[in-house]
């Protein structure tokens, strides 16, 4: 990236030696895993800038947007429900997650045996590595497990930090208890923002987020065609991009991409021949760059064709219903949405088990690929519930336990391989 950022990233309190030898590894990285593609969409040009630019000219608009009075709110989770930030005028952002970078900082604080996600979050603080940290007014976290729950006392010594508390059942008293969570975030925005949320403004952002949704939902349908018209490779990117690129920027261009995907599609081409072993993706969310797994399912002689994730269809699944017209209203509306989410943190957690099966039999993969993150216990023991539902069901399920690190890829390499000769 050019050194034409260096003043701001210095100016934002970065380690400007790490960040710049972070930007060569990941610029290695991406042109290795993406840019050697064969037969790529037209469109992916704005993936590819997104990113070029995700720590350039994208702070530099948070920047320019905070100088002008708004306030930008950092997230990790879908579970923070964005339509309350962007009714305030405020900005959302997903914060630095999918890296292992500043482990050595992150074990200072974390047992040595906590999942990546958390010490790659812990570590980017810690290290100052991400200006998406650096930028916000307030980090909000949730609590969708333990680990999280914990490190948040810890990362909240060092920046402005609001815990949601996530039920962990769906009955009466849960949603309650998510409503009021709800309420208290929306208070804790306008006290930040100084703006008060009327009905008119969340009516109008929930239309926005919405139609980020929408188009999603639209990738989503498109890519299931045979022979898939975009790999899955792209496809996560352009899931993980939606957590950082200005929501209506980015709806307009995924628009266009899909229009393409569209011809594509009506013309039989596929990014991949047809036959090609077809998989699902099922688990832990894939927070920007953690590309392993799908690079190494793709260059196996497979093409992945969906994500059971919060990075895929767990995120998009679910619109927000739009007749709300009094305030209380639409924050039911919302408390609804976001009760729908099946994520692991759950129990128990039958929708998740039934979507895993439904996804795998509606887009007739071949097989379901289960991702979970070392230590990270929900999705690791969930998982014995997905095989033993996907079995019934007749369908294949490889089971991968991995972190952030490149030192297992050989290995994942020769299993994913055999069971794609297996399913073939």
């Amino acid at each position: 990236m050019s050194s034409r950022y260096d003043a701001m990233w210095d100016k934002l309190g970065l380690d400007l030696p790490a960040h710049d030898n972070l930007l060569k590894v990941l610029g290695q990285a991406y042109g290795d895993i993406y840019l050697g593609q064969k037969g790529r969409l037209r469109g992916a040009e704005y993936l590819d800038f997104v990113l070029s630019e995700v720590h350039g000219l994208r702070i530099q608009e948070l920047l320019q947007a905070k100088a002008q009075g708004r306030h930008v709110v950092g997230t990790f989770c879908v579970f923070v429900p964005e339509e309350i930030v962007l009714a305030a005028d405020g900005i959302c952002v997903g914060l630095c997650a999918g890296a292992e970078i500043g482990q050595k900082e992150a074990e200072q604080v974390l047992p040595r045996n906590t999942c990546a996600l958390i010490k790659s979050f812990m570590g980017f603080k810690l290290a100052r590595l991400c200006p998406f940290f650096e930028s916000c007014d307030l980090v909000v976290g949730e609590t969708t497990c333990d680990g999280k729950k914990k490190a948040y006392e810890i990362l909240g010594e060092h920046v402005p930090l609001h815990v949601m508390e996530l039920p962990q059942m769906k009955d009466e008293r849960d949603r309650a208890l998510w409503r009021a969570e709800v309420l208290r975030f929306l208070r804790r925005v306008e006290e930040l923002t100084g703006t008060i949320v009327t009905a008119d403004r969340l009516s109008a952002a929930i239309r926005t987020v919405n139609a980020r949704r929408r188009v999603l939902q639209r990738l989503d349908r498109l890519r299931a065609a045979i022979p898939p018209p975009i790999s899955g490779r792209d496809a996560l990117l352009v899931n993980q991009i939606s957590f950082y690129d200005d929501p209506v920027r980015f709806t307009a261009k995924i628009g266009e991409l899909c229009d393409e995907l569209e011809e594509r599609v009506q013309k039989g081409e596929g990014i991949a021949p047809e036959g090609t072993p077809r998989l699902l993706l099922s688990g832990c969310p894939m927070a920007v760059p953690n590309w392993k797994l799908p690079f190494v399912l793709e260059s196996s002689g497979a093409v992945v064709v969906a994500e059971e994730s919060c990075i895929g269809t767990r995120n998009t699944r679910d619109l927000v219903a739009e007749d709300g017209r009094t305030l209380d209203e639409l924050i039911d509306r919302i408390v609804d949405r976001y009760l729908k989410i099946d994520c692991a943190c759950f129990t128990p957690n039958v929708e998740r088990i039934e979507h895993v099966v439904e996804m795998a039999r509606a887009l007739k993969v071949d097989g379901v690929v289960h991702y979970a993150l070392q230590f990270c216990q929900p999705y690791t023991i969930e998982s014995f519930k997905i095989e033993r539902a996907l079995r019934t069901a007749g369908i294949p399920l490889l089971k991968i336990e991995t972190d952030y690190g490149m030192e297992d890829v050989d290995i994942l390499k020769n299993r994913v391989q055999a069971f794609v000769e297996m399913i073939r």
